[in-house]
Order: C-alpha cells, then structure tokens, then sequence
C-alpha cells in the first residue's frame, strides 16, 4: 500500500471521532469534543497493559508469544465479561498513536509472533496510525485485529491491506441474547456482513511450516450455557456462507463472570457449559463440514488437552 493511501485511510477515520460510526452502535457522538460514546470513552486511547501473550491459540502464541496490546474499554457491554476492569470499568493509561507504535516495535523486539490488537474497534484511527509509524520504523510482524464481532463493514475496508489477521469473537446468532447479554443490539446483521467483509480482504487461516499464523480469518465461539442453537447458528453460517476451511476456536471456557452471577436477572447464563452442551455443538460444526477446529478435548469424552486440526 502506497505512503499517500495510508495517509488517506488514516485521515478517513480520525475524521469520524467527530460523528463516531467506527462500530456497529453508530452513535455519531462528537468524542473530539469530549463526549464519550457507547464505548464509555471520547477520542483519548487508553491501553491497559501490553506482553507476550500466552493464552492465544497456538498458531498466534507459538514460542515466544502473541504481542497482545489491550485496549481500555469496549464497543460490547457484556454482562459476562471476564476483563470487566478494563472493558466495563476503564482501567488504563492514555496512548498516542506514537506510544502504541512504540509498543508494538518493543513487543517484536521481544520475540512475539504477531502484534494483536485487542478490542481495537473504538480506537481503529489510532491504531491503523500506530501501525503506519511502526512499519516505517520496520515492523514486520503480522497485524491481528482481535474483536467482539460487532464491527462496520464500511470500517473494515479502511482496514484493507493493513490487518493480516481478523480474530473475531462471534458471540451470538440470537439478536434477542445479543441486546441482553451484551447490549449489542442488531448484532447478527452486523457480524455477519463484518465476517464477509474479513473474509473477502484476508480468507482462509493460512499457516506456515513452523505452525504459525501468517494471515486470514480465525473466528472464535464462546459456547454459551442454555444457548445451543445460538452456536449451531454460528458455525452453520461459517460453513455454508463463508468457507468449511474456517478456522473456528470453538471455546468452552464460560464462566459466569461479572454481572452473569445474579441469577435473578441473568439466570440462563449464571452457570458453566457442560460436556455434553459443548460436545453437542462440536459434532454439529464437524456435520456443517467444518474441518479446522481447535477444541478443548478435555470437554470430550474426557480427553485432556487443546488441540487444533488444520
């Protein structure tokens, strides 16, 4: 990509901090001039830590680690969110584009396989700036673009060229679990147009020789308990709409976290997944023809161990 097309593309989306529609919520809140939008934050980025990142999944931690740079604050409100402090309650410190290049460049001097971006969307002028400064200054690690889904494909276009992994986290198919669980309301319209858009710019997870992500669409599912049919609708769409060369993180780790403990309100959601849910979604994935699925085995049949097939 050309110096003056990134420039422009950069320009594009400082420009919409005025009448915000970076996500999906489209609130066209003026956040230049100190107003804060759904995301509970103007135009000030606010980072709350950055490291080698040893929970991804293989293909982005590797050996060395996935450069995790963790935004303050998200454009989603879900009530279960396990990093409530920094989604829901704004722990962080303000960045500039120039700290966040800054960041990246020293997380690649550390090794990490990736710079990954997590819950960028609110902050997409920011970063898209951060990544021109640190390639100038020659980074060369792949872009990850780790969100809740709930994107703009409009947005995502002005991403074109400079993300080289989309890892979204599709939550729901149910547009009445969506504005309840996470106050994202039209939230499968959304997602869906956003996963067609990742995957026409990046398509299918592609993996180098040594096991690592190079570029491509890493969807993740977080199974959610009571929710079955939500999931099926996930990977059904992943599979027929998209590619059965997907590759699909099918997470079983939900915990009630947050605000999911209060039974009186969120009752449906105020306990793990069980085996046998979690087990019931893989096999319809495996029947829609999804082939590259990365699972926790020890939720079937009681084999230890996460595993990934691709």
């Amino acid at each position: 990509m050309s110096d003056d097309v990134f420039d422009r593309r950069i320009a594009d989306l400082w420009g919409r901090y005025a009448n915000c529609d970076l996500c999906a919520y489209e609130c066209y809140v003026d956040r230049t001039a100190g107003r804060e939008g759904t995301c509970q934050v103007d135009d000030t980025a606010y980072v709350s830590s950055y490291f080698p990142h040893f929970g991804e999944e293989n293909c982005l931690k590797g050996h060395n680690g996935s450069g995790t740079i963790f935004l303050a604050n998200c454009n989603m409100k879900c009530v279960f969110c396990q990093n409530f402090e920094t989604s829901h309650e704004a722990e962080g410190d303000p960045a500039t584009a120039e700290d966040i290049a800054e960041m990246a460049l020293e997380l690649e001097a550390k090794g990490c396989h990736n710079v990954n971006f997590v819950s960028p969307t609110h902050h997409s002028p920011h970063l898209v700036e951060a990544v021109k400064i640190a390639k100038d200054r020659g980074l060369n690690l792949p872009i990850v673009w780790n969100c809740g889904g709930y994107e703009r494909a409009e947005i995502l276009e002005k991403l074109d060229g400079i993300v080289d992994i989309y890892m979204p986290d599709v939550k729901w198919s149910d547009d009445q679990a969506a504005a309840k669980y996470s106050k994202a309301p039209n939230y499968w319209s959304n997602v869906t147009e956003s996963l067609e858009e990742m995957h026409r710019q990046v398509g299918d997870l592609r993996i180098n020789d040594i096991g690592l992500a190079t570029g491509g669409l890493l969807v993740r599912h977080l199974v959610m308990p009571n929710h079955l049919d939500n999931a099926k609708r996930v990977v059904e769409f992943i599979a027929e709409e998209l590619s059965e060369q997907t590759f699909v993180d099918i997470m079983a780790q939900y915990q009630p976290y947050y605000k999911a403990k209060t039974e009186d309100f969120y009752g449906e959601i105020s306990r793990p997944i069980t085996p046998e849910e979690y087990e019931e979604v893989v096999t319809h994935a495996r029947d829609t023809g999804l082939e590259r699925l990365y699972l926790d085995q020890s939720m079937l049949s009681g084999r230890p161990g996460i595993t990934d097939l691709f």
